[in-house]
């Protein structure tokens, strides 16, 4: 049965990953993601890494790839036209990634097992302490720095996204909380005695 539910989760990883690239349909792709996400998420549960399963779960497929559906659902993106500017870079595109490939065959050439290995993936988990806790203390411990490091590089790209996509338009109306705070109460109210049966 483990043997079964293997092959059924690196085939739907597989498909997934694949039907996300070649489909046309962008909801598509974002749906066909959800199942590898699942997949993967699986062959961890099938490895005995339960927490990072649910981390994948709840993270990629509850808010990522949710997040990626409402986004390609709710904006009015000319996939056409995005597609006919990415034409035009496919040369460039298709050297890179025979770059990538040959530097991936090099790496897998020179790729030598430690002797450690075959001990380490029989028992991947210390006997004393649970999954969760040893991951946090690699984490945490042994690569401290690295996880640091990983947060600031995500911090830049966000910020790096936040300034690109901003754009100020003359014709929207916005708010200036500095103006806000700085008004004088006195100029921005004022007291008018209605008497009955009129208007302002």
């Amino acid at each position: 049965m483990i043997v079964f539910a293997f092959y059924l989760f690196a085939l739907g990883a597989i498909a997934g990953g694949l039907f996300t690239v070649i489909s046309r349909n962008p909801v598509h792709s974002v749906l066909w993601l959800i199942l590898a996400f699942l997949s993967s998420a699986g062959l961890f549960v099938l490895m005995g890494a339960e927490f990072v399963a649910m981390l994948l779960v709840i993270v990629y497929v509850g808010a990522v790839a949710v997040l990626f559906l409402f986004v390609v659902m709710m904006l009015d993106v000319d996939f056409a036209e995005l597609k006919a500017e990415m034409a035009k870079y496919m040369p460039l595109a298709l050297l890179i990634g025979l770059v990538i490939l040959m530097q991936l065959a090099m790496a897998f050439g020179a790729w030598e097992a430690s002797e450690m290995a075959a001990g380490q993936l029989a028992q991947p988990v210390p006997v004393d302490r649970h999954n969760t806790e040893a991951l946090g203390m690699i984490l945490y411990d042994q690569y401290f720095l690295l996880f640091q490091l990983a947060g600031l590089i995500l911090l830049v790209a966000m910020i790096g996204a936040i300034v690109l996509t901003l754009r100020h338009r003359q014709d929207v109306k916005r708010q200036s909380p500095v103006a806000q705070m700085m008004r004088d109460p006195k100029k921005a109210l004022e007291l008018r005695d209605v008497k009955p049966g009129q208007g302002l």
